[in-house]
This record gives C-alpha cells, sequence and structure tokens, in this order.
C-alpha cells in the first residue's frame, strides 16, 4: 500500500511541475530548414542559424517548433516564406519544461514559435551574384575574410 500512495504521489508531483513557459526569449537570424514531419503526431519544425549582423554567432543552430496545440496558419506561412527567400527574422518563442511536451505530441522541440518579426527581406540579394536569372538563392553561411598587415 506504501508503495502504491508513493507512486501516485511522485507522479502528481511529476505532473504538476510542468511548466508552460519555462523561458521566454527571442533569436534572430536566418531560417535553414523548416519542414512538416513526424511519425505519429506531424509537426511544423525548423532550425535558425542564428546571427547578429551578418556573423553567425554561435556553432550550433536554434531548433524551434510550430505548437501543434496553437498550430497558428499565419506563423507558418510567414515561416515558409522566410525559409524559402533567405529573409534575416526575429523569431520570440518560449520553453516549455516537464511532461509539456514528453512524447513530441506538440512539436519536435521544445521551443515553440511566438510571433515572427521579418528584420530584412532584402538580406539574401546582398549575396546575388548572377542578376540576370531571375531566381534568388538564399544564404546559407557567411564567411569574413580578416586580412592582418602585421607581416610587412
Amino acid at each position: 500500500m506504501k508503495k502504491v500512495l508513493f507512486i501516485i504521489v511522485v507522479s502528481f508531483l511529476a505532473f504538476t511541475s510542468c511548466i508552460e513557459n519555462y523561458s521566454n526569449g527571442e533569436r534572430i537570424g536566418v531560417i535553414t530548414k523548416f519542414s512538416k514531419s513526424g511519425v505519429i503526431w506531424d509537426s511544423w519544425d525548423g532550425l535558425l542559424n542564428v546571427t547578429q549582423t551578418g556573423m553567425n554567432s554561435s556553432g550550433e543552430p536554434f531548433t524551434f517548433s510550430v505548437d501543434n496545440d496553437v498550430n497558428d496558419e499565419n506563423i507558418i506561412k510567414r515561416l515558409q516564406s522566410a525559409a524559402n527567400h533567405g529573409w534575416k527574422v526575429k523569431i520570440v518563442y518560449h520553453q516549455v519544461w516537464g511532461f509539456k511536451n514528453f512524447v513530441n505530441n506538440r512539436g519536435e522541440s521544445n521551443y515553440f514559435v511566438d510571433k515572427l518579426i521579418i528584420l530584412d527581406k532584402n538580406f539574401s540579394e546582398k549575396f546575388n551574384f548572377n542578376k540576370s536569372n531571375e531566381q534568388n538563392g538564399s544564404v546559407h553561411d557567411t564567411i569574413y575574410v580578416v586580412i592582418n598587415n602585421s607581416n610587412k
């Protein structure tokens, strides 16, 4: 009887300690992947190449999801456009903690997009060298070269 009571108490504490807004924040960058996938639950998930001034600020991209419980079509369409055109965006998100997304029923990651702000629609055009082609490419990475004149 004590074991059953212990299991009930531990389960109750585990489920009540779940937090919907564990952290809130924003990230700026270029979306390098945005797709719908899933085995049991389909979800929209993506990768953001984090940047501030055009230079990568982290080696690993930021993984985010669109919450299946909310499933805002406007955000999905804007994320698709930003990924296809290479726009620089700001993603405002919240992170869940605990059993709020235990079986990935809401998305692959625990970071869910609340708002999308488009910062620069011409970001990829700055790197388009072939002006005669109608198709615009997308920025995948930015390379900076530093020239050091100290060895004269």
